[in-house]
């Protein structure tokens, strides 16, 4: 279908703003009377609080408050499970664990007073392993988990020694299906902990104002998500609590969480109600906040002689760090598990996934939580089966994939399967091992599916005097263009042009509700709200353009912006949207709550292809092109998808050969962005994208999600290159020069 406005590469919304600096975020927010704030954060993995002494940074000039664990103890916090003190009060259960705060006139005061904070400590001992911190003899990290609310749930007769949570997922008879198989292979990966990389730090202001009121200006990804558990946490009405909609310069997952606002909230109070800006330093981020979980996987996967899957078992070992506080989902676990080997056809799955406490920062959603270790782990292991069994890993795939009519290993039917499509794109746009076999050269392949998450939401649309339209939203900008799509939706559907339709956000008292953004969901979930705020509205146009123009509203006949009647009198929505705006007296505000009903059982397909070269003198990876396909129904902004494709490659870049905060007696060593490496503009190798496009997704206009997708597939791919270049096969990421060339000597 030609649409007008839809599928073109318009310029983003909030791009003018951001490159010219006039963007404000959390950070840069002024406020009268503010005080800043920081906190006193522990050097030990493990250990008693004996004896803190506050006295001196009491009685430095200009300082406000100071908090310890004793100011708010038994005040667990959390986005489900609310297992983390606001302040450790009984002991520390990482290197970074907030002790103390202080609310002072500026930061450098601020900072003083934190240094003259004395803490005692008894040193206990620590575990940061996920398998050794299950076993009863690891360091038990918190005494009674069963007190926190919302812990999840184990099953009966399970031991509950540093589990933070537990779910297992199957389908199919798996041991019917290893007997009927002619090869059992099993491997065990790893993949390290490793932080976000956002630009933007955490950052928050809080006024607990004397009435009881609390306001929050905050990095914050879903300001109603916020709202709740601030209201569940420090037991206050939802409707006293006001989240103000801020600019997130940066999230990948780990700003859905309180973080820092508790800390900031009880210092509000302790201040007799002055606003307190509390902002994390890089060093504070890299040692305190949310992280993406390390992951023990091993896998047992049963095939017939023909190549075909006949059972697949997995166990995943997930480390959760100190506190299960910032993880989202329901069950406070990790749920790549549940996608193991979902692309394939499989009659038998088993998979286990064990989250542990363990003595390291907290761990939270990142880019697609879970599935980058998952993949990584089995399409390896798909490489391996292929190269054992003399079957081209192209071919194997080839068999295994699903294919319309199929179920995934879970038992799911889904239609519009282009998984086939995908796969034979992508081979023909990378050149697939066209050429030969090249020296110290080599090709590897993975694969991803990935649905596209639905949920309520709410928008409303502002008609204002001029003609032009602004989208009320409640999402917080984070970076993937969603307030464009939004505008290229009603541009779209109201015939109007883009420089008549705004974006404009407020607070949680502006909207009944909005899920916030994350996981791929936000263009069909608030983009639904929209598109119907869209719909309802031109329907309202429509009913005021048949009453002027003398006919009924279903004889309008609409082309782009122009209302004609059979009389072949015309009008335009702009004129309408001036003339309801006039009978109205004002501005015309419409809101619509959408809720999903019967939405299509689809999901999207990606592939990656890469083609590297490896140095057998030192081991050093050079990645010669990377080659991205992905099914994406619709294409609403050709810019902004193939900047979220773009992107999460990078991320996954960064996940397969560099990325790394490794802990040193229970530490991070990484604590600066010059240690912790990241990947810049001088490491990205070139990059084909590939777009399989069919109006079949479940968004407004059929599209599909992409945001999380592309950053999956690009550790396996990379791995089965590296493999196929030198002969030899990395099981732990990341894949750093130093492991292949001693494994290329034979000596790992």
């Amino acid at each position: 279908m030609a649409y007008r406005i839809i599928g073109k590469t318009l310029p983003r919304v909030e791009g003018y703003g951001k490159v010219t600096g006039q963007t404000k975020y959390a950070a840069d927010l002024p406020f009268e009377g503010l005080l800043w704030a920081k906190v006193l954060r522990a050097s030990m993995a493990h250990a008693r609080i004996v004896k803190i002494d506050t006295s001196k940074a009491k009685a430095l000039k200009g300082v406000h408050a100071v908090l310890t664990g004793a100011d708010v103890k038994d005040i667990f916090v959390g986005t489900r499970v609310k297992d983390q003190p606001v302040l450790a009060y009984d002991k520390v259960r990482m290197g970074g664990d907030a002790v103390a705060a202080v609310a002072a006139d500026s930061e450098a005061i601020a900072e003083e007073a934190i240094g003259l904070i004395d803490v005692e400590y008894e040193a206990l001992p620590y575990v940061d392993d996920p398998v050794e911190a299950l076993k009863p003899s690891a360091p038990l990290i918190h005494e009674d988990r069963g007190k926190y609310r919302n812990a999840a749930k184990l099953p009966e007769g399970m031991s509950g020694h540093n589990l933070q949570s537990y779910v297992q997922w199957k389908n199919g008879d798996v041991d019917a299906g290893f007997a009927k198989a002619a090869r059992i292979f099993e491997h065990t990966f790893r993949t390290p902990l490793s932080h976000h990389g956002y630009l933007e730090p955490c950052a928050c202001t809080v006024q607990v104002h004397a009435d009881g009121r609390v306001e929050v200006w905050p990095s914050n990804k879903g300001p109603w998500g916020l709202r709740e558990q601030m209201s569940e946490d420090f037991g206050v009405a939802q409707e006293k609590i006001k989240i103000h909609i801020v600019h997130v310069g940066g999230d990948f997952g780990a700003k859905a969480s309180l973080i820092d606002v508790p800390i900031a909230y009880y210092l509000s109070k302790a201040a007799g109600g002055k606003p307190v800006k509390l902002v994390f330093d890089y060093s504070e981020e890299l040692l305190a906040g949310g992280h993406r979980h390390p992951s023990v996987i091993t896998l047992k996967t049963g095939v017939a002689a023909d190549g075909t899957l006949t059972a697949v078992k997995g166990d995943i070992y997930f480390s959760g760090g100190a506190y299960g506080s910032q993880k989202a989902n329901p069950q406070a676990t990790v749920l790549g598990g549940r996608r193991l080997a979902s692309m394939y056809r499989c009659p038998a799955i088993d998979v286990r996934t064990f989250c542990a406490y363990t003595n390291q920062v907290p761990c939270t959603q990142t880019r697609t939580p879970g599935s980058p270790q998952v993949v990584f782990a089995f399409e390896s292991q798909m490489e391996i089966i292929a190269k054992e069994m003399g079957i081209e890993a192209l071919d194997l795939r080839r068999k295994n994939i699903l294919r319309d009519g199929d179920a995934n290993p879970m038992g799911e039917k889904w239609s519009h399967i282009l998984m086939g499509e995908v796969l034979e794109r992508i081979v023909k746009t990378s050149g697939w091992k066209k050429g030969g076999a090249k020296k110290n050269r080599g090709w590897g392949m993975a694969l991803y599916d990935r649905g596209t998450p639905e949920g309520k939401a709410s928008s409303a649309l502002i008609l204002e005097a001029d003609g032009k339209v602004n989208i009320l939203t409640g999402v917080p900008d984070v970076g993937p263009g969603y307030y464009t799509v939004s505008q290229q939706m009603v541009c779209e559907t109201l015939g109007l042009p883009p420089e008549k339709v705004g974006v404009v956000f407020k607070d949680t008292d502006s909207l009944p509700f909005d899920p916030g953004t994350g996981g791929s969901k936000q263009t069909n979930t608030s983009g639904h709200a929209v598109n119907l705020s869209a719909h309802e509205v031109r329907e309202k146009l429509i009913a005021l353009a048949a009453r002027e123009l003398g006919c009924r509203p279903d004889e309008i006949k609409q082309q782009g912006g122009k209302l004609t009647a059979p009389n072949k009198k015309s009008t335009t929505t702009e004129k309408m949207i001036v003339l309801a705006v006039k009978e109205n007296g004002g501005p015309v505000f419409h809101l619509s709550n959408f809720v999903p009903k019967d939405m299509p059982k689809v999901t999207g397909f990606a592939a990656q292809v890469a083609e590297v070269e490896v140095d057998p003198t030192t081991g050093g990876v050079t990645v010669l092109n990377l080659t991205t396909a992905h099914d994406t129904g619709t294409v609403l902004n050709h810019l902004t998808l193939t900047g979220q494709i773009e992107g999460g490659i990078v991320t996954g870049f960064g996940f397969a050969l560099m990325e790394e905060n490794p802990l040193v007696d229970g530490k991070i060593a990484t604590l600066t962005l010059g240690e912790s490496k990241l990947p810049c503009i001088a490491d990205v190798p070139p990059l084909k994208t590939v777009l399989v496009e069919s109006p079949t997704g479940p968004t407004p206009f059929g599209g599909k999600a992409i945001a999380e997708n592309p950053n999956v597939p690009t550790a396996a791919a990379i791995s089965n290159a590296i493999a196929d270049a030198c002969g030899v096969r990395l099981f732990e990421l990341p894949l750093s020069a130093e492991k292949i060339y001693w494994a290329m000597k034979g000596k790992i």
